[in-house]
């Protein structure tokens, strides 16, 4: 179980790195879906995290968490695209508080 938790901070390490080097950029039009995509990734690699050191990790919980976060996270981004509203503050506080309340879950177990 901890192994599936290194390699997705493995492989978020690999594309931060990729990001910051790679000849290319992401169009304006896709910078939203990305902020959001990248903030769903984080929450879930933060809450397997916190489920390995509480005991509770599962894999699958934390694959489908990281599919449906980023793909609820861009359907509410593309809907608000499509009514003209922001809906993409929405997934960003929700994610924002979400991180926030793992990092301190996580904190509290090592204090």
């Amino acid at each position: 179980m901890p192994v599936v938790i290194a390699v997705a901070v493995v492989c978020a390490l690999i594309g931060l790195v990729i990001g910051f080097y790679a000849p290319f950029t992401i169009p304006v039009a896709y910078a939203r879906y990305t902020a959001v995509a990248l903030l769903a990734g984080v929450d879930s690699i933060l809450g397997a995290v916190r489920g390995q050191v509480e005991g509770q990790f599962n894999s699958r919980v934390f694959l489908s968490g990281l599919a449906s976060n980023m793909a609820l996270a861009a359907a509410l981004t593309f809907i608000g695209d499509k009514l003209g509203v922001d809906l993409s503050i929405a997934a960003i506080v929700a994610f924002g508080v979400r991180i926030f309340n793992n990092l301190a879950q996580i904190r509290r177990r090592f204090v």
